[in-house]
């Protein structure tokens, strides 16, 4: 398994090692003592799937108080995930990255709390997997406009995704009260 660092701090990619043959492949997703060593020392508590069709964009979301770590990866189909850091204070404060994430390339991709995270549906479905670090809380939970000018998100697809109501109501960066957004806090 292989880590490596992107373009915002905190944010990874996950290799993981893929054994196939004839009869398909074998990975292992989680392994808490691997990822430890590889200085990723996370305590999960919840998996969520997600199903989607084409065209859809799901986020960007994030939870404060409260926040959730996640890993993420695509179990059948391809994505484009997003991570933007939403920390006050931080280095990077409003940058954006962003990975295809598919079944056939095996990536995962962690966004640490504080990140607002969202993905867009490139394939005709996607089976999108996450595992949390944080329980749910939908009194905590924010959601960030995908086409924030401020952030410029380049997402690769043509024409209005659809979005859920929650969504389509979603806030500016700018227009977010401090107290919602989350602190960065030097490691």
């Amino acid at each position: 398994m292989k880590i490596e660092e992107t373009s915002l701090p905190g944010v990874l990619l996950v290799r993981p090692d893929v054994f196939g043959d004839h009869r398909g492949y074998f990975q292992e997703s989680w392994n808490r003592r691997k990822f430890a060593e590889l200085g990723l020392d996370l305590d999960f508590v919840q998996d969520n799937l997600s199903f989607s069709r084409k065209g859809i964009l799901r986020g960007l979301h994030f939870q404060n108080p409260q926040p959730q770590g996640k890993l993420v990866q695509a179990l059948q189909g391809e994505v484009f995930d997003v991570a933007v850091d939403i920390r006050k204070g931080s280095p990077t404060f409003g940058q954006w990255f962003g990975a295809a994430l598919s079944a056939e390339n095996h990536l995962n991709m962690y966004i640490p709390g504080g990140f607002a995270h969202g993905f867009c549906v490139l394939s005709d479905t996607a089976l999108f997997g996450y595992k949390c670090t944080d329980f749910y809380n939908p009194q905590n939970e924010h959601s960030l406009r995908f086409d924030d000018p401020d952030i410029g998100i380049r997402w690769p697809f043509d024409g209005e995704p659809s979005l859920s109501a929650k969504d389509v109501g979603a806030w500016l960066l700018k227009d977010f009260p401090e107290e919602s957004l989350p602190l960065y806090t030097p490691r």
